[in-house]
C-alpha cells in the first residue's frame, strides 16, 4: 500500500540503502513518490476466466518488461510472461498477441488499454514508485535550517501526489465499470504468499541483506 511504501521509506532499515545511493550516485534521497499499485489487466471477460489465484493464471500470456526481474514476477504471479516494449502492448491486446499486462491504473487509461481488455484484477502485486531527490554536495552546501526546510517541502510534496493518486485510483474504477470491464478484487493473500515464497527461494534473494523481507512484512502490519 501508499502507507507501507512510506513506512519502509522511512523506516532505519533503508538507511544502508539511501547511503549506497549517496556513496555510488552522490544522490540523497529525500521522499518517495506513489506512483500508484500494479494490477492485471486482461482482454477476455471474467465470464471466462476468473482470477482469484495465481493458479487461474496458468497458461495467460502477460506481458512484462523485459528484465530477469519482471519476467521472474510475471512467472511468480502464476503467469507465462511475455517480454514486450510498452509501445507494442495496444496492438498485442488488440489482436490477442498477449493475454494481459500489468500496470497501474492511470496507465491503463492514458495507454487506453481499456479500449482493447475487458477486466482488471486489483492484485496490487507492486506499487510502482519514484523519489524526490538532489545532488548529495548541494545538499551538504546547505546549513541544517536549509536542510530542515527542503525536507520539509519534499515530505509535502510527496504527501500532496501521493493523496491525488490515491483518490484517482479509487475514481478510475468507476471510469473502468462505466466502460464495460469488470474490475474486482482477488485473493491477494494467495498472489502474496507465492509470490514471496517464489522470491525466497531464488536468486534475487541473495542479492538481499539476510531478514530485510521480514522488516518489511513487519512494517506492513
Amino acid at each position: 500500500s501508499a502507507e507501507h511504501q512510506v513506512k519502509v521509506f522511512n523506516d532505519p532499515l533503508m538507511d544502508p540503502f539511501k547511503q549506497k545511493v549517496e556513496d555510488e550516485l552522490g544522490v540523497k534521497l529525500l521522499s518517495v513518490m506513489y506512483l500508484g499499485r500494479r494490477q492485471v489487466n486482461l482482454r477476455m471477460p471474467k465470464a471466462e476466466r476468473t482470477v482469484m489465484t495465481p493458479a487461474d493464471l496458468a497458461g495467460v500470456n502477460l506481458r512484462m518488461p523485459g528484465s530477469d526481474a519482471w519476467q521472474f514476477l510475471g512467472r511468480a504471479l502464476g503467469a507465462n510472461p511475455t517480454p514486450m516494449a510498452f509501445t507494442e502492448v495496444y496492438t498485442a491486446l488488440q489482436t490477442g498477441a498477449v493475454d494481459g499486462q500489468d500496470n497501474p491504473l492511470p496507465t491503463v487509461v492514458d495507454a487506453k488499454f481499456y479500449e482493447v481488455t475487458k477486466q482488471i484484477i486489483l492484485t496490487s502485486h507492486l506499487v510502482d514508485l519514484n523519489y524526490i531527490a538532489l545532488s548529495k554536495a548541494a545538499w551538504d552546501a546547505m546549513s541544517a535550517e536549509q536542510q530542515a526546510k527542503v525536507q520539509e517541502a519534499a515530505d509535502a510534496a510527496a504527501d500532496f501526489g501521493r493523496q491525488n493518486q490515491l483518490a484517482k485510483e479509487g475514481e478510475l474504477v468507476s471510469f473502468f465499470e462505466g466502460q464495460g470491464l469488470d474490475v474486482y478484487e482477488p485473493d491477494v493473500a494467495a498472489f502474496r504468499d507465492q509470490v514471496q515464497k517464489a522470491y525466497i527461494e531464488s536468486d534475487f534473494a541473495k542479492d538481499w541483506p539476510a531478514g530485510v523481507l521480514e522488516q518489511i512484512n513487519a512494517l506492513g502490519g
